[in-house]
């Protein structure tokens, strides 16, 4: 993908959303209509990828043929030519067998990956959710982490930093997502040097490798918060890295979700 030469064009992008494949609460015709409706020239659905443990928030994998299908008709469909859409998709990273690089996902006709972690292994070895409400990850740092932030906090970061070095992906997604959570659990901890090697240590590689990322506005408007946080977005920006403004939508009415904002601090560093 040529990610640099549109973010160098226009702001009328958004590379990353969801539809009812997965968790998003809208059919894929009616998010592209909101995106036209946005004034979007370039548009991509990017479903949670099917993975190999139970999931409500992932596709299922009999249903991406029909969800390719439904891209082929979008982009073939003439009132829709004001915009260019694209066929996407989130990997979820669970493991080198299991993520980006796998067979699995080269195999598919894919416009772009996203590379994302929501799932991370407890102490017993299980794969556990670790994005979404709080109430949710409270309850899991209880019943699946014997209450230990920092090894939930670490492990999120060495997923990263394992799927950074393997590769795959053309997009790097929401890379410190854990810290919204983690803030909630433990207040203060992304001012402590714990979090804070961690943290960059994961930037360090994204600037190393001169990976493209995006800068995530789901959460802004109910959590106050971008992902990657503000003080890392300096760092990336200084060192030349392509940031796509993404707002990660799931509902159509979230399509330009505090993106505007999101460009006014990118264009202020």
């Amino acid at each position: 993908m040529y990610f640099k030469e549109i973010v160098s064009t226009t702001t009328q992008y958004n590379f990353h959303s969801h539809t009812h494949y997965c968790d998003g609460k809208a059919d894929m015709t009616t998010m592209a209509l909101a995106a036209l409706r946005e004034g979007m020239l370039h548009y991509g659905f990017t479903p949670h990828s099917p993975i190999p443990i139970a999931s409500p928030c992932n596709m299922a994998r009999e249903d991406v043929e029909l969800f390719l299908e439904e891209v082929r008709q979008i982009k073939a469909n003439p009132h829709f030519a004001a915009c260019r859409f694209y066929a996407g998709m989130e990997v979820d990273y669970l493991s080198p067998q299991w993520g980006p690089t796998n067979e699995y996902f080269k195999s598919l006709p894919l416009d772009y990956i996203i590379g994302s972690v929501h799932f991370i292994p407890s102490q017993q070895g299980e794969l556990v959710d670790i994005d979404g409400r709080f109430e949710n990850f409270k309850r899991r740092m209880s019943d699946h982490f014997c209450n230990d932030i920092e090894y939930v906090v670490d492990s999120f970061y060495r997923q990263t930093l394992e799927m950074i070095s393997l590769g795959g992906f053309d997009i790097l997604g929401h890379y410190d997502k854990i810290g919204q959570n983690a803030s909630y659990y433990c207040p203060g901890i992304e001012d402590s040097e714990f979090y804070r090697s961690r943290l960059s240590a994961v930037t360090d590689a994204v600037i190393a490798k001169g990976l493209t990322i995006e800068l995530n506005t789901k959460a802004r408007e109910e959590h106050g918060r971008f992902f990657p946080c503000d003080h890392e977005l300096k760092r990336l920006k200084d060192a030349g890295i392509c940031i796509l403004v993404n707002s990660d939508s799931h509902h159509p009415d979230r399509i330009s979700s505090s993106r505007a904002e999101a460009k006014e601090l990118l264009d202020s560093l």
